[in-house]
């Protein structure tokens, strides 16, 4: 999945912050309600201007963005 097609940041929509192209949600919104426990399907239909690939989108481009940067962990 080429995560690109489906997420953007414009600098005049959000501050900046990754959006789902074409609307206002934050990408981090998405993602927080994946790790809430939401599933795919109740997240486009509490947002329907986001497709079940642009929740996969979101998915993949925060594995990217966790592949480029190390965060320490408390043992």
């Amino acid at each position: 999945m080429n995560w690109r097609e489906h997420i953007t940041v414009d600098p005049q929509v959000c501050h900046g912050r990754a959006c789902v192209r074409g609307t206002r949600v934050p990408v981090a919104v998405v993602l927080d309600n994946l790790a809430a426990g939401l599933s795919s399907d109740e997240i486009t239909r509490s947002y329907p201007t986001v497709s079940a690939e642009a929740v996969r989108a979101a998915l993949a481009y925060a594995a990217d963005l966790a592949g480029e940067r190390v965060v320490s962990v408390p043992a």
